[in-house]
Order: C-alpha cells, then structure tokens, then sequence
C-alpha cells in the first residue's frame, strides 16, 4: 500500500503539554509532529487531533491544533471508542490513516489495533510518536508492524504523498523538511 492523497487522513493522538515533557524523545516528536501538521495543510488533508483529559494533561502543544483540524476530546485510550471521532473518520471516506502521538504503546497502540481491526490502512510515523520510556516505544512498533501496520517516517509519508518533485507542493514540502 503506498499512500495516496486523496485517500489520506492524518489521525494526531494526545500530542499534549504535559504528556510532551515525559516522553523521552521529546524534542524529535515535537518537531516531527509539527512538520507532519503543515505537511498536511499544505496538502490540503483532513485531520483528527485527540486530547485525552486536557484537564489534567493540558492542551495540545503549540502547531498542533490548526484550522484544518477536528479535535476531540477523550477519556479512553483507544480513540476510536469515542463514537462521534469514529463517524467523523467513517463519513471522511478516507481508508488510509496516518497516525502519530504520544504515548505510543497506550493510546496509539490501542487505536491502531482498533483501526486495522476495522480494516484500515495504518501507516504509523516513528519518529512522531514517543512514550516515556524507550523500552516500550520500541516494543509497540514492533507489535504494531507484526499486526500489519506499516512504520514509517515523517519524511518518508510526505514524500510517499508526493510521489515525485512535479508535485505542485514539491518545493514548500521541501523547504518544511530543511527547516
């Protein structure tokens, strides 16, 4: 399965203040994630951002929440349980989801498994997912991929979407990527 754009939603679980400060590839979910988010701008894609209890959590990190984005919030890990999130995804039409967050072995972990066993498309991004310790990062893309997910990178999607330097959006993804 490569990715298609037209056929493309950007799923963003939990990537929240406080949850940021403890993971321990903090810096690189940060920046990854926020690349991912104007990447999808620029692509003009759908997006769904989760919080889960921003209460206690606190909001989604700055370049998070844009315009383009439908955000929900949540209680349980899997987001999918949330029932208007999943006819949100249901009436999107799209079949392949792009999914990064934090905690990678909680919350994504869980939604993932949900979405494949829904019959989606899931292409999880490494390198913008974290979770507190390495151990269990590292545990859940394994568990991940053996469940039939592809694992990827920020890179990797965003020039998977483009297909070729032709695309009208080439250069400004470029310039995104260099930044």
């Amino acid at each position: 399965m490569i990715l298609n754009e037209d056929n493309t939603l950007f799923l963003v679980i939990d990537i929240q203040e406080k949850l940021v400060r403890a993971i321990f590839n903090r810096d690189v979910v940060e920046k990854n994630s926020q690349i991912l988010v104007k990447g999808a701008q620029i692509l003009d894609l759908p997006m769904i951002v989760t919080e889960q209890y921003p209460q206690g959590l606190g909001e989604s990190i700055e370049g998070i929440k844009v315009a383009t984005s439908q955000v929900f919030i949540k209680t349980d890990f899997n987001a999918l349980t949330d029932e208007l999130l999943f006819q949100t995804l249901q009436k999107s039409n799209k079949n392949q989801i792009v999914v990064f967050g934090i905690e990678t072995h909680i919350c994504v972990y869980q939604t993932v498994l949900s979405l494949l066993e829904k019959g989606y498309e899931v292409i999880v991004v490494a390198d913008a997912c974290g979770s507190r310790k390495e151990l269990e990062y590292k545990m859940s893309l394994d568990l991940l991929r053996a469940s039939g997910a592809k694992i990827e990178t920020t890179e990797m999607v965003l020039f998977e979407l483009l297909k070729s330097s032709k695309h009208p959006n080439f250069k400004e993804m470029q310039r995104l990527i260099k930044d």
